[in-house]
């Protein structure tokens, strides 16, 4: 059973300073809020409204400046509908933001180091602030050295999006409706390079490591396109590695895509035919067995290739290339209307040049 406050204290807290918080529909004096977690459950409020014990002397502080105005300031904003309590706090006390172009923010944790109290406390509030600015996503970027704040961000709610060698990203949905997040890249980009020479010799090689090493088959120089890579550029760079072979790109023959394959990933494969600008070999000691320009009949004759209509159509189309008059897709630099960077739009630019003429 409760005990009745006596005569003495009733009138104690009818001259303290009062706290009005419309979301919970409550006017209190301040010691009440602060000892009440539900009311007060951050720790920018709680630093607003003094609430660090009787022997802080920012909370004696803080009572001695609001004595003569808080209960005028607290119940005004309590009687505005715009101003619940979290309206009442800084942007300063909030983790800092940007909005980004669909509605959300993103959050990078840059700088100083920060404790989990007091990051759960700082995510908690801004979660508040944003909600109350409409905002949906939140992207939180926390590099390795703030690894101790992905558990107090994962129990207030966010989940993994993606990782890189230097951060990871968190996401979180504010809304009560469908998530519409982007998922992480779902591709991985890999190229394949037909070099052919005026012998209708092929570059090929034979890898150290793999599913198809010690097999005694003979495949075309492949690689994985590297973060912020054109595949034109990469092809080329992958020929130099493996071959010592310097080879100038001529267009895109046909590409594959798969599923399911690395860490299952969804995996492109552009088929890329080279013109060869040098001719001696100098293999990679690393990853390369052998390597050696081959006749394409010889190549075209190994049983894998029959075997496998990856490869059997790779030759095919290569040869028609070379031979027939086929024409596949060459790079044109562009820019578009997300981005005044230059990309490469991939097309026949023989047919667009004969049709211009």
């Amino acid at each position: 059973m409760a005990v009745m406050a006596s005569s003495k204290e009733r009138m104690l807290r009818s001259r303290a300073p009062m706290f009005c918080n419309r979301t919970v529909g409550l006017c209190l004096p301040i010691q009440d809020f602060c000892r009440t977690p539900l009311l007060v459950s951050t720790l920018q409020e709680r630093k607003w409204l003094g609430c660090l014990g009787p022997r802080s002397e920012m909370s004696r502080g803080f009572m001695r400046r609001i004595s003569s105005q808080s209960n005028e300031k607290f119940a005004s904003a309590s009687a505005n509908a715009s101003s619940p309590m979290s309206a009442l706090l800084s942007d300063a006390e909030i983790l800092p933001g940007r909005s980004d172009d669909h509605g959300g923010v993103v959050v990078e944790m840059n700088g100083a180091l920060m404790s989990s109290d007091s990051f759960l406390s700082l995510l908690r509030a801004s979660i508040s602030k944003w909600r109350q600015q409409g905002k949906r996503g939140v992207w939180l970027k926390l590099p390795i050295e703030h690894a101790n704040l992905v558990q107090p961000a994962v129990e207030e709610g966010f989940w993994y999006h993606h990782a890189e060698p230097s951060y990871l990203m968190l996401v979180y949905w504010i809304p009560a409706s469908k998530n519409t997040l982007p998922v992480n890249a779902t591709h991985r980009v890999g190229v394949g390079a037909f070099v052919i020479n005026q012998k209708r010799e092929v570059l090929a090689v034979q890898e150290k490591s793999g599913k198809l090493s010690g097999s005694g088959f003979w495949k075309l120089p492949t690689g994985v396109i590297e973060h912020g890579e054109d595949i034109f550029a990469g092809v080329v760079r992958e020929v130099k590695e493996e071959t010592g072979i310097d080879a100038e790109f001529v267009e895109v023959l046909a590409f594959r895509q798969s599923h399911m394959a690395f860490f299952d990933k969804s995996d492109l494969f552009f088929v890329c035919l080279m013109n060869p600008l040098s001719f001696d070999i100098q293999k990679q000691e690393s990853e390369i067995e052998a390597a050696q320009w081959m006749p394409i009949e010889e190549f075209a004759s190994q049983p894998i290739v029959h075997k496998h209509e990856l490869l059997k159509y790779i030759v095919e189309v290569g040869l028609a290339r070379f031979e027939k008059g086929f024409s596949g897709f060459s790079p044109l630099s562009i820019t578009s209307v997300f981005s005044n960077r230059q990309s490469s739009l991939y097309l026949n630019t023989e047919y667009l040049n004969s049709r211009s003429s």
